[in-house]
């Protein structure tokens, strides 16, 4: 892991060689070779499988401490400068079980303990496949491991109260603070993350907020000043704002998929400029990275 702080390890999703679809000759496991797609709606029904696209095994990023990050497949949004597109649709990953990968994570149990981390489910959009991550969640935190999801908050009516109990910190991704701006960005409406934002705020789930500031798309500070505002709100169990610069790493992979990449002349900002937005949300009382 590089120096150990801040080093990432990317791990093969499951043994095999990654391939796209999502029926026969996913995986390595000859029960998922055999899966016909009736059973393969069914068991994704269920949650014992899910399309995984990635994992990596992370310091200092995706919450605290070391952890493990899984990719799922699938996302209802489409932000302009996602640098995983390809997690947009049902198409790339590995088919794995629910029972492998909760086995997968708890061998890193004595990792976690040491260094005050756990698994982070990520994606694409880790409500997207719900059941999956709904008994993912429940098993590795019942097992006494710290969990966290990722999210844009966008499908967060679908967690229960139940689940939100076996998630200990939502990494909640604030893309715009202007409905019409978040519907430039996204393509989504702003609202349901601010209802999902409201409901964490009046239970005291632990929050880290992430803002990605993009030249000419995110960064105008009317925009800005509306997404203070509304974490503002939620002063009280936000316990730090991330404040992200754009970088178009991704560009190559929205080029490989054929989709219309908007933002390939797009600079990433000046260090001074990021940092005037991070002020911004100082004035609010929020912890600010």
């Amino acid at each position: 892991m590089a120096d150990g702080i801040t080093g990432v390890v990317h791990l093969d999703p499951q043994e095999g060689e990654r391939v796209r679809g999502a029926a026969a000759g996913l995986g390595t496991d000859n029960e998922l070779d055999q899966i016909t797609r009736p059973e393969l709606m069914e068991a994704r029904r269920t949650g014992e499988v899910a399309l995984v696209h990635s994992w990596e095994l992370v310091t200092a990023v995706d919450g605290p401490g070391t952890r493990m990050t899984m990719f799922l497949s699938g996302c209802p949004l489409r932000c302009k400068y996602c640098h995983n597109p390809d997690t947009m649709e049902m198409k790339t990953g590995t088919l794995e079980k629910v029972d492998d990968v909760v086995k997968r994570i708890k061998r890193y149990k004595s990792v976690f303990r040491a260094s005050g981390g756990g698994l982070t489910i990520s994606g694409g959009e880790p409500l997207f496949q719900i059941a999956f991550t709904r008994r993912v969640l429940k098993e590795v935190h019942d097992a006494g491991i710290h969990t966290a999801i990722d999210t844009s908050g966008f499908l967060g009516s679908r967690l229960r109260d139940e689940d939100l109990d076996n998630i200990d910190l939502v990494l909640l991704d604030v893309k715009s603070g202007d409905p019409a701006t978040y519907k430039n960005v996204t393509g989504r409406e702003l609202q349901p993350t601010i209802d999902f934002g409201d409901r964490l705020a009046a239970i005291g789930k632990r929050v880290w907020i992430r803002f990605v500031v993009v030249p000419g798309l995110s960064d105008d500070p009317a925009n800005v000043a509306k997404v203070a505002d509304i974490v503002g709100r939620w002063t009280e169990n936000v316990e730090r704002v991330e404040v992200l610069p754009f970088h178009n790493m991704g560009k190559d992979k929205w080029q490989e998929l054929g989709l219309n990449y908007t933002l390939e002349d797009t600079k990433p900002p000046r260090p001074e400029d990021v940092e005037a937005v991070r002020e911004v949300f100082r004035t609010k009382g929020l912890q600010t990275y």
